[in-house]
């Protein structure tokens, strides 16, 4: 069983599936998803790939247990992965409305067993084919609701159908979508090879509230800093255990790196200036601090920090003393950090 998002630990789904059908190994998609898991108990795994990736890898028994944020959008996301596995097919469980699709050649018997087990509908789908990688329509997105490309907030839907395009080598929005246009230049600065291989979401990353370490899980008091510039979606790729600490650059990177280290027990600076999406509930940890911009962008400041403190064989104590000393009056801090969106405008 392939678990993507967080929303199916959260809404109780793997353990009824985990009861019902029995799955012999539950393998992990997404960041989020891990942080669920860890926080759930639950035997797993986490290869660190997109769901499509690692169902390729496995035998035709897999299936793909999703709960979207509606019934449509987990349609949608399924009938992604299903493109990507392309003649394989794919059975997908989709829990926020109770559906198994049989996306093309997935096993029917397998799709069968699940409904059986679970008490599902069934639907036999044929994905749509998407082999131009310079267009890409998101579906199921909610108006208001933030969208993301490679982890980077990009705007906000204004429509249930946003449409990105890829123009001389650059990513711009063709229409549904208020553009955060300092996600746009940031993603544009790294790079997008194609739309189609892109990360692309709509909506929070989690809707629910991080849980408390357990008192096992202690970082070191010395060691290195994890720096985690506006993109938290490679967080468990990067972190070791000779982490003390994660400066975290950016109000949802703050976000995130606040929400998984609440679980993992490790204390976040976070550098921000204002500009939240309110894309996940953040969490807190005794020696976190986050640190708001008076007048520059935290991308600025930020930039500045890492070039000028040492990161590497530090006491974290020490760390954030050297980096408020250093910004001062050019930072005030948050006692309690809330998410306030767009306090600063995009230039």
């Amino acid at each position: 069983m392939v678990v993507h998002g967080p929303q199916a630990f959260d809404h109780g789904d793997v353990d009824f599936f985990l009861t019902t059908c029995r799955p012999n190994q539950v393998i992990v998609a997404g960041v989020m998803a891990r942080t669920a898991a860890e926080e759930s108990g639950i035997f797993h795994e986490c290869p660190g790939d997109p769901p499509s990736r690692i169902i390729a890898d496995l035998g035709p028994m897999a299936f793909l247990l999703n709960h979207g944020k509606t019934g449509e959008s987990g349609r949608v996301f399924g009938e992604i992965v299903a493109d990507r596995l392309g003649d394989r097919g794919l059975v997908h469980a989709e829990c926020a409305d109770k559906t198994v699709y049989c996306w093309g050649s997935g096993d029917r018997k397998l799709a069968d067993a699940i409904v059986s087990a679970t008490g599902f509908s069934l639907v036999y789908a044929l994905p749509t084919r998407h082999v131009d990688g310079t267009v890409r329509s998101l579906r199921g997105c909610l108006p208001g609701e933030p969208v993301f490309v490679n982890g980077i907030v990009i705007g906000r839907a204004v429509s249930h159908e946003v449409v990105l395009a890829m123009v001389k080598g650059e990513l711009v929005h063709k229409s549904g979508l208020t553009p955060k246009l300092s996600g746009l230049h940031r993603l544009n600065a790294q790079g997008v090879k194609s739309l189609h291989s892109a990360w692309c979401k709509s909506g929070m990353v989690r809707t629910s509230a991080p849980v408390v370490h357990s008192p096992c899980s202690i970082p070191p008091s010395s060691g290195d800093v994890l720096v985690v510039d506006h993109c938290g979606h490679g967080f468990y790729q990067a972190i070791g255990e000779n982490t003390c600490g994660v400066l975290a650059i950016g109000d949802d990177t703050t976000a995130i790196c606040c929400h998984i280290c609440t679980h993992l027990g490790v204390p976040v600076l976070g550098i921000t200036d204002g500009d939240a999406e309110g894309i996940v509930m953040p969490g807190d940890h005794s020696g976190s601090l986050v640190l708001i911009a008076t007048s520059e962008r935290d991308d600025d400041i930020g930039a500045e920090v890492v070039r000028e403190v040492p990161t590497k064989g530090v006491a974290w104590g020490e760390f954030v003393a050297s980096v408020t000393r250093y910004l001062g009056a050019r930072v005030v801090p948050a006692a309690d950090y809330e998410v306030v969106p767009n306090r600063v405008r995009d230039m």
